[in-house]
């Protein structure tokens, strides 16, 4: 089976594409990747918190899923079956970054380890809060950041977030309780502080850093 041997203006499944890709045509796999590589992009940073890494994740889950498209046996959707590798990928990057941790030094002798002009500005209040957000995010357990980033962020259902992560819903529910009452514990001290004369009520409304309405999954 090829993209050509459908009938004409049609558009084949994510299903059919796999399929495809396993016989040997070589447009399929670009074209799944075409339509989902946004999506994952925006996992794997939120989960990992670093472009490059993000980037490395994206392209070792791709070529994994290149290679074993043979193994896919349909048993959960094409999208789940992508970010379950991607957040693998991220997954073990970041188990070997807590397990290896490397942290530069300045020395003084680079260029970059000097003040080359005066002091940047301060970021503005809002740019601020998302930073200490998105700080909190990367601070939890990654078990819990992955469960967040999914349901949370990406607006993935609970059941559909279990069969990413390979786990009970039951177990998906828990790390996001803990994960939410962990930074809500960070971030505590957001609510009724003073932001330019103006009452932070809550974080949501402070900064909308996690991306929401429009932004998330469309329904498929």
């Amino acid at each position: 089976m090829t993209l050509r041997d459908g009938p004409p203006g049609s558009t084949p499944t994510d299903v059919e594409l796999v399929r495809a890709h396993v016989t040997g045509d070589p447009d399929a796999f670009a074209e799944l990747v075409r339509r989902h590589r946004d999506r994952l992009w925006a996992v794997a940073l939120r989960t990992i918190g670093d472009r490059e890494e993000a980037a490395d994740a994206v392209q070792d889950a791709l070529l994994n899923a290149h290679r074993n498209a043979a193994k896919f046996r349909g048993d959960a959707a094409v999208t789940t079956w992508l970010h379950r590798i991607v957040v693998n990928a991220c997954l073990d990057r970041i188990r070997r970054r807590q397990a290896h941790p490397t942290v530069p030094l300045p020395d003084g002798t680079r260029d970059d380890d000097l003040p080359t002009g005066p002091e940047p500005a301060a970021p503005a209040p809002d740019q601020d809060t998302v930073l200490v957000v998105r700080d909190a995010l990367a601070a939890l357990p990654v078990d819990q950041r992955a469960a967040i980033v999914l349901v949370d962020v990406q607006g993935y259902g609970v059941a559909e977030a279990a069969e990413i992560l390979g786990v009970a819903e039951g177990t998906v529910k828990s790390r996001c309780a803990r994960g939410r009452a962990r930074m809500a514990m960070t971030l505590g001290y957001l609510r009724g502080n003073r932001n330019d004369g103006a009452t932070v009520t809550s974080r949501s409304e402070a900064a909308n850093p996690l991306p929401t309405g429009s932004d998330r999954r469309e329904p498929r």
